[in-house]
């Protein structure tokens, strides 16, 4: 039984984690990798690690694009294998897969008029909304702690891991034709912090001998605990009192659900005034129609809203926009509202027009609830950088600043922690992926500190057997 590192290992992008096992070659996630422009076509598109049409199996542990966006290519590629998911995760990624393909074309469009400019050759996307749609045909839908045979002696098994809607732990039961030993290995994805306002707690997973974990926020805490209703209540209660706008740059899928959440029993309980709500992105939009759809991902409180026969996710004053016109009329309407809008960096997407109208004026309220990235506009206006660039313009940066991580859905440090001591077994070997070096590194000496097995961290391109 063999492992390769062929992303995320020393960074948190690209998720791609090969296992061979008993003849057939599994490959665990296939994430696009995310960085500078040159470096990273490159890498998504030529596989430098291993061969696609190679691949027997894809096993999928949610669908972020750093764990799913490469998927389209892959499959054109050469892959002909079933790629098995989870219910819900096969229907986000059949917006998301699509909407991450519209933005490699428009890239790529862009991108080539400058090349013209310069008389050097045009490049090509690195897939095609087309190739979106055709790799939809190779899922293979899962529930949660339904076994399958994926590979001669590999039964799959996922359990919630409670990040985002969908996400899931991948539990391989094997028995290992080279040592003729029966082998429980577990890839934890990405794992969510427990007390989410919409999703199950991770599932701890028993008797573990292998683990494949993440290390995002190794050696950091977040500020606020989960279900910090009454902070978000105090901020949304200040900002209506200035009597401006309130813009929240928001990731489209799980956190634009989760505020809405949070909104509608704020409303409902008249914690904050009524204030007319717009989300205002068309993925966010689908992605909450699929919400909608899957009940078995949501924990008890939201099922009890459910059962009341309430949309978890709707309310009187909300309004879920898709149309570009619409969009452009929220910039002129007069009076006090909340936008909802990606992307939750700030890089590209509807929100930069929401910004640019509004960043100038005291009234308003700037309120981040998700992680930004350094050196981009969210980050400089989380800064509270005096000035900002919005398409290449500067603006004064007037507006009031706000910001909570109750909404994070990484596990940090001390939650981590608590994650890998509540999956019980020996865990005789620990590999750390999905983390910078530095983070990965922190939580590698901490686990070092409580666990008797061999823990190490991930380097690219390393090939393990075990």
């Amino acid at each position: 039984m063999k492992l390769k590192f062929c992303g995320a290992a020393g960074t948190t992008t690209g998720s791609q984690h090969l296992l061979e096992i008993n003849g057939k070659r599994i490959l665990l996630d296939c994430g696009l990798y995310q960085g500078r422009r040159d470096d990273a076509h490159k890498i998504n598109r030529d596989f430098p690690h291993f061969d696609p049409a190679t691949i027997d199996a894809v096993i999928l542990s949610h669908a972020h694009i750093d764990h799913s966006g490469n998927l389209p290519n892959l499959t054109a590629r050469g892959f002909k294998g079933n790629i098995y998911a989870t219910f819900a995760t096969r229907d986000l990624c059949q917006v998301m897969l699509a909407d991450s393909a519209h933005i490699q074309e428009s890239d790529t469009k862009w991108l080539n008029k400058r090349l013209a400019k310069k008389n050097l050759p045009p490049v090509e996307a690195l897939y095609s909304k087309r190739d979106a749609e055709m790799c939809l045909k190779q899922f293979v839908n899962v529930g949660y702690d339904r076994p399958i045979m994926v590979a001669p002696g590999v039964t799959l098994r996922f359990y919630d891991a409670g990040h985002i809607l969908g996400s899931a732990q991948i539990l391989l039961e094997v028995d290992d034709q080279d040592d003729g030993k029966k082998k429980r290995f577990l890839f934890s994805g990405d794992v969510g912090r427990g007390g989410n306002d919409i999703l199950n707690d991770p599932e701890a997973v028993k008797d573990i001998d292998f683990m494949l974990m993440e290390s995002t926020y190794g050696g950091r805490e977040h500020e606020l605990g989960t279900g910090a209703d009454d902070k978000i209540a105090n901020v949304l209660n200040r900002a209506i009192d200035r009597g401006g706008k309130i813009i929240i740059p928001c990731f489209a899928v799980e956190r634009t659900q989760q505020i809405l959440y949070v909104l509608n029993q704020l409303f409902a309980d008249k914690r904050i005034p009524e204030v007319p709500v717009f989300v205002d992105s068309p993925l966010a939009v689908n992605a909450t129609e699929i919400f909608r759809l899957h009940p078995e991902c949501f924990n008890d409180e939201v099922n009890e809203f459910l059962h009341e026969k309430r949309d978890a996710f709707g309310f009187e004053n909300l309004t879920l926009i898709r149309a570009v016109a619409k969009s452009k009329e929220l910039n002129k309407r007069e009076g006090q509202s909340i936008i909802i809008s990606a992307s939750g960096m700030c890089e590209a997407g509807r929100i930069l027009h929401h910004l640019k109208n509004s960043v100038g004026d005291p009234k308003n309220t700037i309120l981040f609830v998700g992680y930004c990235a350094d050196n981009t506009l969210g980050s400089k206006i989380r800064n509270e950088d005096p000035e900002v660039r919005i398409f290449g313009d500067p603006y004064e940066l007037k507006a009031n600043v706000e910001i909570m991580d109750s909404f994070s859905g990484h596990a940090d440090h001390s939650e981590l922690l608590d994650y890998f001591e509540a999956t019980t077994g020996k865990k005789e070997k620990v590999w750390l992926v999905h983390g910078e070096q530095s983070r990965s590194e922190k939580f590698c000496e901490a686990l070092r500190e409580i666990h008797d097995g061999d823990v190490e961290v991930a380097r690219l391109g390393e090939e393990i057997t075990f």
